[in-house]
């Protein structure tokens, strides 16, 4: 059985999705959709640069969306179809990603929600209120706990993702997450790290931002899923526009919850994974998390070929 999957911030690279647009049209057709969409020439961010702006979380989002949208229609274009997949699954923006292939949103309305879900996320907290830590070699129980005792007051933390392998994710006021990567370390923790974000993602300092996308998809065509999504706050699978909705709106406050969501398609029969798009991340956190998956990264035309062959 296969699953797709779609990474996150943090894959993006200038110059990615360049090579599939230059040997297929069908993928340079997505990068000219998205660019209409948005009123700009976001390829051209994409393509030349400079990191800085293509790493703006209003870029960034769109931006990673069209290279997984691109590697899918180059995938179709050489005989590949989507319900051949038993799951789709995405890591945070990647959920979108998930749901555009999955024809639950057209790809212009993904990319315009993106670029929404990226300004309300910046916007929803001010610069140096916020912050986000990764937490090395602790259970998530060990975590859980220095999130409650770091959090004194209105400063607060909480887990924004677990990834799997003893790896995971605190995000929250800028004191909190400080305190509780400070009792991460006396706990024994391998490395509690800050992670260089413009925001603190997936907590509650983010529900301006849920109320902001809670109106946008109140007002975008969602239709059911031509293949389960695994939802990130869930760890299970929807299909529902309403349920679609639902949880896309949690999931800007609430947990990607991407070790159970793995583990639960593996559970169902899963045995391997595509990633599409750019970069490996989710690839390596695959085996990381059931080493009895197969994962394959798919974001170049010649990476195409021999993912396709192992499906024969």
């Amino acid at each position: 059985m296969l699953a797709l999957t779609f990474p996150g911030q943090g894959s993006q690279a200038v110059g990615m999705g360049k090579e599939l647009a230059d040997n297929f049209t069908e993928s340079k057709a997505v990068f000219d959709e998205v660019d209409e969409a948005l009123g700009e020439n976001l390829s051209k961010t994409i393509w030349e640069g400079p990191d800085d702006a293509l790493t703006l979380t209003t870029n960034a989002q769109p931006a990673l969306m069209a290279v997984s949208i691109a590697a899918l229609r180059a995938m179709e274009a050489q005989g590949f179809e989507v319900t051949k997949a038993s799951y789709v699954a995405g890591h945070s923006l990647g959920e979108y990603s998930a749901l555009a292939a999955a024809h639950a949103i057209s790809v212009a309305d993904t990319a315009k929600l993106l670029r929404i879900r990226g300004e309300a996320m910046q916007a929803a907290v001010p610069v140096g209120k916020g912050a986000m830590a990764a937490i090395i070699g602790l259970e998530q129980i060990a975590v859980e706990t220095l999130c409650v005792e770091a959090t004194q007051g209105e400063n607060a933390c909480q887990i924004a993702n677990d990834n799997g392998g003893g790896q995971l994710v605190i995000s929250g006021h800028l004191e909190a997450v400080e305190r509780a990567m400070e009792a991460a370390k006396a706990a024994g923790a391998k490395r509690a790290l800050a992670l260089p974000v413009s925001a603190p993602f997936h907590s509650t300092l983010m529900q301006p931002a849920a109320e902001r996308m809670a109106q946008a998809l109140a007002e975008v065509d969602v239709k059911p899923t031509i293949v389960p999504l695994v939802s990130n706050v869930l760890a299970e699978p929807i299909s529902h526009p309403e349920d679609i909705i639902k949880r896309l709106v949690e999931q800007v406050t609430g947990r990607v919850r991407w070790a159970e969501s793995v583990q639960y398609m593996s559970d169902q029969g899963v045995n391997k994974v595509f990633e599409i798009g750019s970069g490996k991340v989710l690839t390596g956190l695959a085996r990381r998390i059931d080493r009895d998956l197969a994962g394959t990264a798919i974001g170049k035309p010649d990476d195409i070929g021999p993912a396709l062959e192992t499906l024969a």
